[in-house]
């Protein structure tokens, strides 16, 4: 199993910056890829951003992209969301999660293993 530790939520204004951190304990060696994820009240689970755990490859959503990047420290198996020019429908409770293949839809949540508990990020207007 692994283990996944998000930390690094809270409330921020509208055009503002959090970093998110997902903190990987276990049988981090299975590790393939590894996801950020969000969901807000009443709405499905949505990709966010992933990372080749490996090689480094990043992928984001269209909604995120050129705002947040997605970086990972193999030194201390961790991954970290950095948000910019946060908005308020990016308010949501942000999960991180790990995947042990090479999948090529990395924005399909089923195909994620593992998940935390989650983290909430608030953007006010």
């Amino acid at each position: 199993q692994v283990q996944l530790v998000e930390s690094g939520g809270g409330l921020v204004q509208d055009g503002g910056s959090l970093r998110l951190s997902c903190a990987a304990s276990g049988r981090t060696f299975s590790i393939y890829d590894m996801g950020w994820f969000r969901q807000a009240p009443g709405k499905e689970r949505e990709f966010v951003a992933a990372i080749n755990w490996s090689g480094g490859d990043t992928y984001y959503a269209n909604s995120v992209k050129g705002r947040f990047t997605m970086s990972r420290d193999l030194a201390n198996n961790k991954v970290y969301l950095q948000m910019n020019s946060l908005k308020p429908e990016d308010t949501a409770l942000y999960y991180c999660a790990t995947k042990g293949g090479y999948y090529s839809d990395y924005e399909n949540h089923h195909r994620y293993d593992y998940w935390g508990q989650g983290t909430q990020v608030t953007v006010s207007s």
